[in-house]
Order: structure tokens, then C-alpha cells, then sequence
């Protein structure tokens, strides 16, 4: 096996091949391989953040507040684009490939002991190169859910929950209220919480989780003090919230109506933290325009990718382009995994949407591949434009080809894919 791990791709065939077959939800395991590293989750102060969506953005307006402070902060999150570093980030810098190939080697006999899981291992990983690179703080997203994910051994200064959708029905239940209480599963003795969640009920269900959990201070954005004055365009979006009283105007280079809850709940987080965290307003609105996050209504020239990949991230995504009326016509170019709610995304992004051509992302994995000819009956069947493109770059080329927008979306693996053939690096600035 030693022989086998001696380059950077070697290691990730080695990870990677741990994804096969059903999530394995549990902490046992990861516990166990953590415990073999010297829990180097113990020594780390985080910041936590779970959601169906919004969860990304998050972190990335976290990670910049932070950074603006002067803090070295050390970024976790998945799944990635183009390159499997984006995933462990050091003040925007990717982990280095060494370190990769060395953990796999040496670790690689626990990893298969334990039996963990691609995830599980990935989490040690980013645990112990954020411990080896002596970062101030680090920014956690979880993978899926929360209260079994391999992220949760970690006991944050602040929790956060953000908006809450129907995903993964198959680990996490059918319902929002079921989905949520896996959610509220980072809540945390001791540590603050933080909620995103739009929705009324379900926020209140949120709150009286972390209530439970211990939860030392609770704030609720839409509730507490939610985001006004709403306003997107092609740089942003703008928004107002009241600070001591006062009504202050704030601003993300993220485009979307969402961005704003998103913006207020990371504001939220780092007001809740407090401490050498803590910035003034000024320099919150200097902070906040360092906000950088690839695949969310990421624009290149006529390219927008956006890795909505669930009905909700669909209708969001439908009504920032309506609020932007990008230049006509505009394509889409569409693959979702078999798993996911193609039909609702459809439906949602039709109204926009010119003309859509659907293909298969070269990178998905073969037994979530979606079958591109019921897709195309579907779109028949509701008299939406669509055509199959079996050659995933003649489909981009024939997009692009079309003179006004292209739209890329359906997954992190169709995003990833297209990025990487128009050669668009996801941690360019």
C-alpha cells in the first residue's frame, strides 16, 4: 500500500474509494480516528455552521470577517469544485499536497481499522492540518445533516443553523420539522446558537432545540433582527440592519435576495462570539466586501455557475436572475443527480430559463447519474425547450455558442466539471 500513496493522486484514488455504497452517519468512528490523532478537534476554536442552503455562504462571510480582524483562520467545507484542497483553506490558501499524501500514508491502517468513511477521514484531516498550521480559527461546515455528522465532535464558540430545505430525505426524514431537528443536532452546551431559517415555524422549532441543547444565548435573524431594504445587482446585494438602535446599511459582493439573511446570520455569529472577534461597524462593511464563495451565482463573461442542486437553491437562483435580467437568451446547461429533485428545479428555473440542454457531468458518480432521457420527456411533457447533448463540451460550446447568458448549475459536480474545462480557478480572486 505505501508504495501505492507516493503521489497527490494516488491519495485521493485511496480517499475517494471510500465513498462507495450507503452514508455511514455516526460519530463513533471518526471519534475513534480522532482519538488516534490526539483529538486535535479539542485545541481548535470554531465556528459551526449547518443548513440545507446558505450554509457556504455562511462560512465564506465568516471566514472574511475573521480574516479582516486579523485573525489566521483555517476554512472546512464540501464538497469542492475543481481541486479536492479547496476544501481545507488557510487564510484562502488550499492545504498542501504533501501533507495529503503523507496523512493517507500514515494513517491509512486506521482509517481501515475504524472502517471510516471518505468524510470521516477528510474531517481528521482538516482537523489536524488546522492544528498544524496553528490557526486562530476555524470555520466548519458540516457535510450532511448535523447531530450524526463527522463534523460534530467539535464544541464551538457559536452554532449557526441557516435556512432549512428538503434534502437528503433518506438520512435526514421528509418533513422540514424532521430535517431540522438533525440539524439542531450542532447546537451545543455552552455555546451560543444562531438561526437563519426563514420560515416561522421552524425557526421556532430551531430555537427550542438549542434552548435544549444548552444553548447559552439564542438569536433568531428573521426574528431578532432581520435584513431590510433588500436590494441585488450585478455586484451584490444590499441590505439594512438595526445595530444599537440604529438603522445601518451593509453590503456582499454574493448576489441574491438570500445573501442578505446569509450576510446577517455570519454578522450574528461573530456578535454572539464577541471577544477579539468582535469588529465596529466600519469595519464590517470593509470586511464584508473581501467576501468571496466560487459556484454561487459566480459570474465569468457570459458564464454564471451557481450549484443550486435542490428545489429551494432553484427558486432562489430563478429569483436573482429575474432581479438581474441577464442578457438574453439564456441557456442552461443542466445535470442533477438522480437523488435530487430534478422535476422541482426544472419547474423553478423555467420561467427564465431560454432554452435548457441537459447532459451528464463527467464527474458524477455513475449510480447517481440521472437518466437524461426521462429528463427529456419531462421537459416535453410540460412544454419546456430542451435537448439532450451527449458531449458534455459540446454542450458548453454550443451554450456559449447562443450569444447571451450561459447558465451552469444542477450540482457541485456539473459546476466543477465546467469550471475546470473553461479552465476557471474556483480560489481566484
Amino acid at each position: 500500500m505505501g508504495g501505492v500513496l507516493k503521489t497527490y493522486q494516488s491519495a485521493l484514488d485511496y480517499l475517494f474509494a471510500r465513498t462507495t455504497g450507503k452514508n455511514k452517519l455516526g460519530l463513533g468512528r471518526v471519534e475513534a480516528l480522532l482519538e488516534t490523532l490526539g483529538n486535535p478537534h479539542r485545541r481548535l476554536t470554531c465556528f459551526h455552521v449547518a443548513g440545507t442552503n446558505g450554509k457556504g455562504s455562511v462560512c465564506a462571510t465568516i471566514e472574511a470577517l475573521l480574516r479582516f480582524r486579523g485573525r489566521r483562520v483555517g476554512k472546512y467545507t464540501s464538497p469542492h469544485l475543481v481541486d479536492f484542497r479547496e476544501r481545507f483553506l488557510v487564510n484562502g490558501e488550499p492545504i498542501d499536497e504533501r501533507f495529503v499524501i503523507d496523512f493517507v500514508t500514515d494513517h491509512v491502517r486506521k482509517v481501515e481499522d475504524i472502517g471510516a468513511t471518505f468524510f470521516e477521514a477528510t474531517t481528521a484531516m482538516a482537523f489536524e492540518w488546522f492544528v498544524r498550521q496553528r490557526v486562530d480559527v476555524a470555520v466548519i461546515e458540516t457535510g450532511l445533516g448535523g447531530r450524526l455528522d463527522a463534523t460534530n465532535v467539535v464544541h464551538p464558540l457559536v452554532a449557526g443553523v441557516a435556512s432549512i430545505g428538503i434534502d437528503h430525505v433518506e438520512y435526514l426524514g421528509d418533513t422540514r420539522e424532521e430535517i431540522a431537528r438533525e440539524k439542531a443536532g450542532i447546537f451545543k452546551p455552552g455555546a451560543a446558537a444562531v438561526i437563519g431559517e426563514p420560515d416561522a415555524d421552524v425557526a421556532l422549532l430551531l430555537a427550542d432545540l438549542a434552548r435544549h441543547s444548552g444553548a447559552t444565548k439564542i438569536l433568531d435573524v428573521w426574528r431578532d433582527d432581520p435584513p431590510s431594504e433588500i436590494r441585488v445587482d450585478a455586484t451584490g446585494t444590499s441590505f439594512t440592519l438595526e445595530r444599537a438602535g440604529t438603522r445601518t446599511a451593509f453590503r456582499t459582493p454574493l448576489a441574491g435576495e438570500h445573501q442578505a439573511s446569509n450576510a446577517a446570520m455570519a454578522l450574528a455569529m461573530m456578535q454572539l462570539a464577541g471577544g477579539e472577534t468582535s469588529l465596529t461597524t466600519e469595519e464590517t462593511r470593509l470586511a464584508l466586501q473581501s467576501v468571496s464563495l466560487p459556484g454561487r451565482f459566480h459570474r465569468v463573461g457570459s458564464f454564471i455557475f451557481d450549484v443550486a442542486h435542490n428545489g429551494d437553491g432553484a427558486i432562489v437562483l430563478d429569483r436573482t436572475l429575474r432581479a438581474l435580467a441577464v442578457p438574453r437568451p439564456l441557456v442552461c446547461v443542466l445535470c442533477v443527480l438522480d437523488d435530487k429533485d430534478w422535476r422541482g428545479m426544472m419547474r423553478a428555473l423555467a420561467p427564465s430559463v431560454d432554452a435548457f440542454i441537459l447532459v451528464d457531468a463527467p464527474s458524477a458518480p455513475p449510480s447517481r447519474a440521472w437518466d437524461v432521457a426521462a429528463v427529456a420527456s419531462y421537459a416535453r411533457e410540460n412544454a419546456f425547450r430542451a435537448r439532450v447533448v451527449s458531449d458534455f463540451d459540446q454542450a458548453l460550446r454550443e451554450a456559449q455558442d447562443a450569444g447571451g447568458t450561459v447558465l451552469v448549475t444542477g450540482s457541485f459536480h456539473t459546476v466543477g466539471d465546467a469550471m475546470s474545462r473553461l479552465q476557471v480557478d474556483p480560489l481566484a480572486r
